[in-house]
């Protein structure tokens, strides 16, 4: 059983550049195959009896409410084409791969194996960036090496097609080892190997440039320690990032570059991404209960703006999540998705004790938290396999008893 997540694992960096339409998308082809190889073991399950149902566990219903609400809007969006692409791309095949991954029996040497091999690729396309930025030589992606021609600094996408893609698999990677550190319970040379690609690892994401992977690993590292210290480690961490930010604040030339921008130099900054969630914010607010219908969010800011063309489709896209969804879903897809993130993240990280199956709940858990803040800046949070695989092995890990922390083992 565990092959499909072995598969799944060598399928992500596998993006082809494919034209549908008038758009030119990158499709996970490799792990299309794979997912129809489940859908017919699946399948053929079903025809000799096999009756599980629920399988996502906590995250099942959420899940099931936010894809059928999602194809249900199909019935009244401005752009049936670019929804049938949400559809039938992401949400029906990505949903059937997590259910698959809910289906992995609990295999203690399986999931470590699992683990080894996430991160070890994780090293192999670090050392591949370092290759790329010591040579000066991007691959795939012609826009980042026009980019790097002008720009001050040299990013790298390794084998991915986006160095933010890139930079949010090594941030999935080091949290998944850090989580093994923060929580306890491993000792000697193994410890020693999770520090060692930890470091491997985040030099790797250095050279990505990525601002949001490092927003997102930040974001999962706070997490982390205070489910494994205690809220107090958390509030501290918080409250030294706040003393940090005043104090680059009080830096005059910071302070100008921040503070008293205009419209326009603020959408340089941002790459004119604030004008898309201020424009998003208000198909939201226009569109309040049902939205604009799947992928309906190109075509309505293109109206309000007097520019949408299908070639420029990736250009006016929302960048972040929340703002999609609310812009295209409206309210109640909102709803449903922040409720399927309550309901992921409560399952994995409430009751954590210690011993192994912590410490996959755990990563389970601030992984997922990690690449819901990546798509506050990269909106990709459904368009990635890792956050289907991950809600699925939430239902792994829900099915199996965890360890009692340490001073509760200790009473009487």
């Amino acid at each position: 059983p565990y092959l499909l997540a072995f598969l799944t694992l060598a399928s992500i960096p596998a993006r082809i550049p494919l034209d549908l339409g008038d758009d030119e998308v990158s499709l996970l082809l490799p792990l299309y195959g794979v997912i129809a190889a489940l859908a017919a073991q699946i399948g053929w399950r079903l025809l000799r009896g096999d009756l599980r149902s629920r399988e996502l566990g906590p995250v099942a219903w959420p899940l099931a409410l936010f894809v059928a609400w999602s194809g249900l809007s199909i019935l009244w969006t401005n752009d049936v084409h670019r929804g049938a692409v949400a559809m039938g791309a992401f949400l029906l095949p990505f949903g059937l791969l997590a259910l698959g991954f809910a289906r992995l029996p609990w295999r203690g040497r399986a999931l470590t194996a699992l683990w080894a091999a996430l991160v070890g690729s994780a090293a192999l396309f670090a050392a591949i960036g370092l290759y790329q930025w010591w040579t000066r030589n991007v691959f795939w992606n012609p826009r980042v090496i026009v980019e790097n021609a002008y720009a001050p600094f040299f990013r790298v996408n390794s084998v991915f097609w986006d160095p933010s893609v890139y930079g949010r698999y090594l941030a999935v990677a080091i949290l998944a080892s850090l989580t093994g550190i923060l929580l306890g319970g491993v000792r000697g040379w193994r410890i020693v190997g999770l520090y060692a690609a930890v470091v491997t690892t985040w030099l790797g994401l250095l050279l990505s440039l990525s601002q949001s992977s490092f927003a997102a690993l930040c974001v999962g590292i706070v997490v982390a320690a205070g489910i494994a210290w205690g809220g107090r480690v958390s509030l501290a961490l918080l409250a030294l990032g706040a003393v940090a930010l005043g104090v680059a604040l009080a830096v005059p030339q910071v302070r100008d570059e921040l503070v008293g921008k205009s419209r326009s130099e603020l959408r340089k900054i941002t790459r004119g991404r604030s004008d898309l969630v201020g424009q998003g914010v208000r198909i939201a607010l226009d569109h309040p209960l049902v939205g604009t219908g799947i992928g309906g969010f190109p075509r309505e800011y293109g109206r309000r703006v007097g520019r949408f063309a299908g070639a420029d489709a990736k250009r006016v896209a929302s960048h972040t999540t929340p703002v999609t969804v609310a812009a295209e879903q409206g309210a109640l897809g909102l709803g449903l998705y922040l409720a399927l993130l309550v309901a992921a993240v409560g399952a994995t990280l409430r009751g954590l004790g210690h011993g192994f199956t912590s410490r996959v709940s755990l990563a389970v858990g601030v992984c997922l938290v990690a690449i819901a803040a990546h798509s506050l800046f990269y909106a990709a949070f459904f368009e990635d396999p890792m956050t289907w695989a991950l809600l699925g092995l939430v239902g792994v890990v829900v099915t199996v008893p965890r360890k009692p922390a340490v001073r509760e083992a200790a009473q009487p």
